[in-house]
């Protein structure tokens, strides 16, 4: 074996497998690694680096050019090939084009190893490919990436230690998530090893392995693990099988390059890694001395094109979050019609001025892409920005947008030098150009501020122009309205209204049984609210008429079809009517017809606010137990707003006029709860709060993080070291972000000091830790702030109160405060929700 062919299902992945590789793989003890791998000049992207190659579609052009990549004498030194399959969007085709892809490599001892690189949700055509790659020899499966939180658990993948079928993750795909590995291979023959088995220890589970991968038909053997050491180990146990091969996510393929490297003796991008590390570095700000050296010298005599040109086709929240932070800085962002890009007619002279003046983003407006269409939309974009793309930096998000640019290009090689972020990766085109790739749900919110300010110093230009102002120009498209998780760290929001004007709030009703229509009347109808906010209910206007009856109110409940049509007159409640509701329903009894009234409530508020109608939500209790009966299982309105706005991860906070808590796990169970808990899910609660702060007005926030164990463990004497291992560094990393946060405090110590003044907000870790006190301190005032979301959502902190329901005894003064603090947020331009 003198190399590694890894073969991937769609660019960014393979970029990503690369760089993993890359990370791990050793130099040639002796070797000068630097000499080897310095650029030497504009049209070599080689010299070593890994390759990664984009195969044609066609069959007969495939061929061809497998012959001529496993035959190029310029790879003859590289240890590592990476193939682009491309056949995340050929499922139809996968089979036979990876059956035409392993019969291409030479068999015999000098036969490469073969790595099949899958997506870690199990995402494209995993199985159909899995079962190509078993019909010649034992597959050993370990989809777990530990970077992103993601694990395999009883032969199930986890994300932050929710199992995936559990999660909104799956929300794009066209059929419901797999709840086991093997679910999703049926009707492949699998078998399992366990994660005791896994770190049971070398001979252990190298005999778990062999035995496992022993019958015929050969299995796949799905392994658990939870972090990258388990993945060594799996790897270290699993070469000793004849004819093993891998399959899994790109740690894998790192654990693979650590086993593998010294063996294949072959060095890889040192020089380039450097010049990677010390434009960071630059970027950053940090720069050594000598640095600009390094980066000039190792790219050569690279030619330089025009301005970078970032193209965000991916419709994922990040990436669009990503965009409003961008466009916060003065960098334009262009972004296209998907009906005026698949008719040829998108007009690009915006983005050819801007690009003419400094770096620029296109994108597109992803709140009327039809997901059937989005092959068509990436390839009709691609077609429509390659005259502006060629001979520049680029940074393309999303496997699919970044295949299509590049095929639109001609570029059918990269040479990757290294990730600048996890999933990032800079390669260099055959003609020397940086080329950055990236998942779209990859990256925190100054991602691609990051990669921009990269790609900056690499290219030798400044990453705006001096004639631009702090916004972009009046003449470019607004930013999408799709889903964008919340609260970057700057920038005005994307659903942010002129501060002279009101920000629109949808207001729904809740559980029409309970007592959400006697509360929601009462604070629309508030004098100090309508002075905040334009409050539109979305309910029943029958049910409202007949909460405001109860008690005794004399409102004007008027029908309207559109948020626009509202009239905000004293005394008038302006309502979207659904009419879902009865007439008879009875107060206080459990109704499914309520419960699923509740959820299109939420559905209606959640449209509204993705196409940009309302600037915030703020929601009236809804009944689990009804919207369950109704066939809508989620555990709350956390979990349905996260899915109906494509969220993936979002936090719930709790806010008094005390105290403020933000909870790193919610509706699961203890043990669950601390399983999930880990430093990367703390350190993103921790951000997400201490922005959601910045955002109500707190310039410096101060937060205090609770511990799991009593006492915080006690130096180990409780618990068995969960505060070093989960949350320690969760908070170092946050700390070291200009955050002023301490911790892990034991709990009840916190709480005293935060009750007193001394923090800003409380970190829970878990459901009951953070509501008891919240509850104690009296729930009349307490609001339930949802963090994360692309709009922001505010609500009551009670629930429906079915024993008081109907009996005009309910207190509203907790949805006065949610809607007082939703019209807050909603109108604070500093920070996007």
């Amino acid at each position: 074996m003198n190399r590694i062919i890894a073969i991937a299902d769609d660019l960014s992945g393979a970029a990503e497998t690369a760089a993993a590789f890359l990370g791990t793989l050793a130099s040639t003890p002796g070797e000068d690694a630097q000499s080897a791998h310095t650029v030497p000049g504009a049209t070599r992207s080689h010299d070593g680096a890994p390759q990664v190659c984009m195969l044609p579609h066609p069959p007969g052009e495939l061929a061809t050019a497998l012959r001529d990549i496993l035959q190029d004498a310029n790879l003859g030194n590289t240890a590592l090939v990476v193939l682009d399959t491309d056949n995340r969007k050929l499922p139809a085709d996968a089979a036979a084009r990876l059956r035409q892809v392993l019969d291409s490599i030479p068999a015999g001892d000098s036969s490469p190893m073969v790595f099949l690189k899958i997506d870690s949700l199990l995402r494209g055509p995993v199985a159909s490919q899995l079962d190509v790659l078993a019909a010649e020899g034992p597959v050993i499966l370990a989809p777990a990436l530990p970077p992103l939180g993601r694990s395999t658990v009883n032969g199930t993948v986890h994300h932050q230690g929710v199992p995936l079928h559990e999660t909104t993750l799956w929300h794009a795909e066209p059929s419901a998530p797999p709840v086991t590995i093997a679910a999703a291979l049926h009707p492949l023959s699998t078998s399992s090893v366990g994660l005791a088995t896994v770190r049971s220890g070398g001979e252990t589970l190298a005999a778990a392995l062999k035995d496992a991968s022993a019958e015929h038909p050969f299995p796949v053997v799905v392994c658990d693990a939870e972090t990258q050491a388990d993945l060594e180990a799996i790897v270290s146990a699993a070469l000793s099988i004849p004819g093993v091969r891998f399959a899994g996510a790109s740690a894998l393929g790192s654990a693979l390059g650590t086993a593998l490297g010294t063996a294949l003796g072959t060095a890889l991008g040192t020089a380039l890694g450097t010049a990677l590390g010390a434009a960071v570095a630059r970027a950053a700000g940090k720069a050594p001395n000598g640095s600009a050296d390094v980066v000039d010298s190792s790219l050569g005599e690279r030619t330089t094109g025009g301005f970078p040109l970032l193209v965000v086709g991916s419709a994922s929240g990040p990436a669009r979050e990503q965009l409003q932070a961008l466009a916060a800085d003065g960098v334009p962002v262009i972004t296209l019609s998907p009906a005026d890009l698949l008719a040829g007619t998108a007009d690009m002279a915006a983005l050819q001025q801007a690009l003419a003046a400094g770096p620029a983003a296109v994108t597109v407006d992803a709140s009327t892409v039809d997901p059937a269409a989005s092959s068509a939309i990436a390839a009709a974009l691609a077609r429509t920005v390659a005259p502006l793309a060629r001979d520049r930096p680029l940074m393309l998000t999303g496997g699919e947008t970044a295949r299509s640019v590049l095929d639109a290009v001609g570029v059918q090689r990269l040479g990757v030098q290294g990730e600048i972020e996890h999933g990032a990766v800079l390669s260099l085109a055959p003609d020397g150009n940086p080329v950055v790739t990236r998942p779209g749900s990859f990256g925190e919110t100054d991602s691609l501020r990051t990669i921009l300010a990269v790609l900056a110093v690499l290219a030798g230009c400044s990453t705006s122009s001096p004639s631009r102002t702090a916004n972009p120009p009046t003449t470019h498209s607004p930013l999408p309205t799709a889903p964008q998780p919340s609260l970057p760290g700057k920038g005005p929001s994307m659903n942010a209204v002129d501060p002279t004007e009101l920000p629109y709030v949808a207001v729904t009703m809740g559980d029409g049984a309970g007592v959400g229509p006697e509360v929601v009347v009462a604070a629309v109808l508030n004098a100090q609210i309508n002075a905040e906010c334009k409050p539109v209910v979305i309910g029943d206007a029958l049910r409202l008429r007949q909460a405001a009856d109860i008690l005794g109110i004399a409102a004007d409940i008027q029908r309207n079809s559109s948020v626009e049509d509202a009239v905000f007159t004293p005394g008038r409640v302006n309502v979207i009517d659904l009419a879902l509701l009865p007439a008879d329903l009875a107060w206080g009894q459990l109704s499914p017809v309520a419960g699923h009234a509740a959820y299109e409530y939420i559905r209606v508020a959640s449209e509204l606010a993705m196409a940009g109608k309302v600037q915030a939500i703020c929601t009236a209790p809804l009944n689990k137990e009804a919207l369950h009966a109704a066939g809508h299982v989620f555990p709350g309105h956390t979990e349905l707003l996260a899915q109906l706005t494509g969220t993936e991860e979002v936090s719930m906070m709790l806010s008094t006029p005390k105290i403020k808590v933000i909870h790193v796990t919610t509706h699961i169970g203890l043990m669950d709860a601390v399983r999930k808990i880990n430093p990367d899910l703390v350190e993103r609660t921790i951000r997400r709060g201490h922005e959601a702060l910045i955002r109500a007005g707190i310039a410096k926030p101060k937060i205090g993080v609770c511990a799991i164990n009593p006492h915080a463990g006690e130096g180990g004497l409780f618990g068995q070291g969960e505060e070093a291992e989960k949350i320690e560094p969760g908070v170092k990393a946050a700390r070291a972000a200009g955050i002023d946060v301490t911790g892990p405090l034991p709990a009840d110590t916190l709480f005293f000091l935060a009750g007193r003044g001394d923090y800003d907000l409380v970190v829970a870790m878990y459901h009951d830790q953070g509501h008891g006190p919240v509850k104690v301190l009296g729930i009349e005032a307490g609001v339930n702030i949802t963090v994360g979301l692309p709009v922001i959502r505010t609500s009551v902190d009670h629930g429906t109160a079915f024993d008081i329901a109907g009996k005009a005894i309910a207190d509203s003064r907790s949805m006065v405060e949610a809607l007082h603090q939703a019209a807050e947020m909603a109108t604070r331009p500093a920070v996007a929700v």
